[in-house]
């Protein structure tokens, strides 16, 4: 596997599992109360949270499943479960539903923002499954491709208004639609690496 190719493949399954356009109707919902600077701060924290979060689990979940005695093989059939239910909501917009009731005495940058609609289960499993069969400079380039998918979700958070304004509710709910086929793909190539190592055991 080539190093560009290691760098583009997870941005782009880390882009689409974090979805920043699906995301832009939501994060204009929850901050519809602030004003342009704390919407702002609002995006930066959110993604600096998310940024921690995925990190955090691409750093110790090696661990993690050595300690559970779980098989990459096992991880990546959970995982592509997983993405699939993730791209099943996407193609149906039940990510755009947001419980308002969640978000009550907390910070909305940190939840539901930074996790778990940002850091979620997709993104910590798709993070996990590429660290896991890494070495030397791959984990540099895992970790560039992490940090500009989320430089890329904050800069359209902070345009989010401009950027809404410019698509409209159709063109976001197409992106969204867009992104739930192709995570659908990377979902159901996941699970099938998962199972072809098991048959190759």
């Amino acid at each position: 596997m080539s190093h560009t190719y290691l760098f583009l493949s997870t941005f782009v399954t880390l882009w689409v599992i974090l979805d920043p356009p699906g995301l832009l109707p939501v994060f204009l919902s929850l901050t519809k109360s602030m004003d342009s600077r704390q919407r702002n701060t609002a995006a930066l924290r959110a993604s600096l949270v998310a940024l921690g979060v995925i990190a955090s689990f691409a750093v110790f979940g090696q661990v993690i499943l050595t300690y559970l005695q779980i098989s990459l093989e096992a991880l990546q059939v959970s995982g592509g479960l997983l993405l699939l239910l993730v791209a099943l909501q996407l193609l149906t917009g039940q990510m755009d539903q947001v419980d308002d009731q969640q978000t009550h005495g907390l910070t909305v940058a940190v939840v539901p923002l930074g996790t778990p609609l940002l850091a979620g289960p997709g993104a910590i499993v798709a993070i996990m499954v590429a660290v896991h069969s890494a070495s030397g400079l791959d984990y540099v380039l895992i970790g560039a491709a992490l940090v500009f998918a989320m430089a890329t979700v904050l800069l359209i958070l902070v345009f989010s208004t401009a950027l809404h304004r410019i698509l409209k509710e159709a063109g976001t709910i197409l992106l969204t639609r867009i992104a739930g086929v192709l995570l659908a793909a990377i979902a159901v190539q996941m699970m099938a690496e998962g199972v072809l190592g098991f048959l190759g055991r």
